[in-house]
């Protein structure tokens, strides 16, 4: 075993590179040179603990939406996350990051004495084009999947460089049975089409324009679907009809049965164009619309599509046991350990040890940082590192496996999984 990571180690063991399978790397906010120190607590999951940025069913008010602020930054702009939510570990991961990035030795905090330095060292950073991606390198991360939720279509690559690609998003496609209807981010799927050249003028123009789209991904550098529908609707999915859906498409006020069926059909769809085209699958699971999120409401769904490639994500917190018991039945579905330790590092350990002893084989987990800056996503990756060699020590140490073993497990965790699992450079 490589030890417990502490710091930012030497990268040179090809062992240790990290292939990343899911941030919110959106270039406006990744590579914006408006980037200050509230930014960067505003625009990360220490934001979350001010204000859900999503409305539940029962609030009425919109999504919020994540916007550069070229406002100067005060100290009353940060004080309310490390003094009143300082606990949080969305806080405590995030401040550790800019230090590590920004500070200076004897900083262990942030504080009324320093934040202004720090602040400093941030708007200086942007000036350097290549500020982010050197840091990418130096934390050992060599690819990234990124979801740019804003723009579910977009070629990334040009922008943020070659070692990365992403995944299309597939709500507004779900959902947008009239151009009215647009999902929690905004998007409506006939809109998506129009800008690709691409105008249905009935249902079966809709799906054979989605497969044209589709057609196309891998020229776009996108290498998944991603059903983030946990954020528009419950999970549960009950068996496609294309003759209602047909029906209900171009119709603008449906009744909610209709629009369910619609969803239902188009998520079917969905499903079986990542089996026909051999494109993972990922789906959001756990939070978001809370009582419609459990894993166990996608089962009938992964049952209907057994060569459908099912990526699960967030280790489905607080519903972790329920997913590794899925995946010990379903050997169409693989678990992304996402954001799970950037939640709750004590919650992610236990989980991984259940992990490794539950799941049929080592091919299963990848992970990724699911941040928005690159600090976050330094201090997230680099957490992960620390979590997961205290892990495989307490492994080692209790007799369950070997140094050797553990070594291996590594090396698929980190990166081979993903290659294998993604086909990206196989």
């Amino acid at each position: 075993m490589h030890g417990c990571f502490q710091g930012i180690p030497d990268w040179g063991d090809s062992a240790n590179l990290i292939f990343d399978v899911h941030e919110h790397h959106r270039s406006e906010l990744f590579l914006s040179r408006q980037v200050q120190l509230h930014t960067l607590f505003e625009q990360s999951y220490a934001g979350w603990t001010l204000k859900r940025p999503y409305p539940l069913p029962h609030e009425t008010w919109e999504e919020r939406e994540m916007e550069a602020f070229a406002a100067p930054c005060r100290w009353e702009d940060v004080k309310p996350f490390l003094e009143k939510r300082g606990s949080n570990h969305f806080v405590r991961n995030l401040m550790k990051g800019i230090l590590m990035i920004h500070g200076q030795e004897g900083d262990e905090f942030i504080d009324a004495s320093n934040w202004e330095r720090i602040n400093h060292r941030i708007i200086e950073s942007r000036k350097d084009p290549g500020f982010q991606a050197d840091w990418l390198a130096r934390v050992g991360i060599g690819r990234v999947i990124t979801d740019d939720y804003a723009q579910p279509t977009v070629d990334v690559r040009p922008i943020l460089g070659k070692g990365y690609a992403s995944v299309m998003r597939i709500n507004a496609f779900c959902l947008s049975h009239h151009p009215s209807v647009r999902d929690h981010n905004g998007n409506n799927g006939i809109e998506l089409l129009e800008r690709a050249g691409l105008h249905p003028n009935s249902f079966d123009d809709y799906l054979d324009a989605i497969r044209v789209l589709v057609s196309s991904m891998a020229s776009r550098g996108q290498i998944a679907f991603k059903h983030a529908l946990a954020y528009d609707r419950d999970l549960a999915v009950a068996p496609a009809d294309s003759r209602v859906a047909a029906q209900v498409w171009g119709k603008q006020n449906p009744s909610p049965e209709e629009v369910s069926v619609f969803a239902d059909t188009m998520t079917h769809f969905f499903c079986q164009l990542a089996s026909e085209m051999d494109l993972p699958f990922q789906v959001h699971l756990g939070t978001a619309w809370i009582r419609g999120s459990h894993p166990m409401r996608l089962a009938s769904l992964v049952e209907a599509h057994p060569d459908t490639r099912f990526l699960m994500m967030h280790l489905a917190y607080p519903w972790s046991r329920d997913l590794l018991g899925m995946a010990f039945v379903y050997r169409n579905l693989w678990i992304d350990l996402t954001w799970s330790w950037l939640l709750s590092p004590s919650h992610f350990k236990w989980a991984l040890h259940e992990a490794v002893e539950i799941l049929p084989d080592e091919h299963r987990m990848m992970l990724g940082g699911d941040t928005w800056h690159v600090e976050e996503t330094c201090a997230t990756m680099t957490r992960f590192r620390e979590l997961f060699s205290e892990v495989m020590d307490e492994k080692i140490r209790d007799r369950y496996f070997s140094a050797r073993d553990a070594e291996r497990l590594q090396r698929r965790v980190y990166h081979r999984n993903a290659i294998e699992f993604f086909r990206w450079g196989e």
